[in-house]
């Protein structure tokens, strides 16, 4: 298990809001979904070189702003087309106000 990495403060990421972070060279999109839990991807759609981080957040999915491919952010799976591939999610843990992030995916999905 790797360690965690400082990604931002919790109040930088507005609820139902997403924040584009490079965390060690990685492009990370953290979010603070509408269930009020932080949650963390690889910062690219796996249908296009796309940010995520410039999508829409609904629930507990992150909306690919170009071809409107979502992804869970529990587990990565893409929950409609165009996309057919997960992206890496990785584990989040808040503490102290600061928005932590292991850069080992959860989910077990590379790029």
């Amino acid at each position: 298990m790797s360690e965690f990495l400082r990604a931002c403060a919790a109040d930088e990421v507005a609820k139902g809001a997403a924040l584009a972070v490079d965390l060690a060279g990685t492009p990370v999109v953290v979010v603070h979904a509408e269930d009020d839990g932080f949650y963390a991807a690889y910062d690219e759609c796996s249908h296009a070189a796309v940010a995520l981080s410039e999508g829409e957040v609904d629930g507990c999915t992150l909306e690919c702003w170009l071809h409107g491919s979502r992804f869970d952010l529990r587990t990565g799976e893409p929950t409609g087309l165009p996309a057919t591939e997960p992206v890496p999610v990785f584990p989040v843990e808040v503490r102290d106000g600061d928005v932590y992030v292991s850069m080992t995916p959860s989910n077990g999905v590379t790029r």
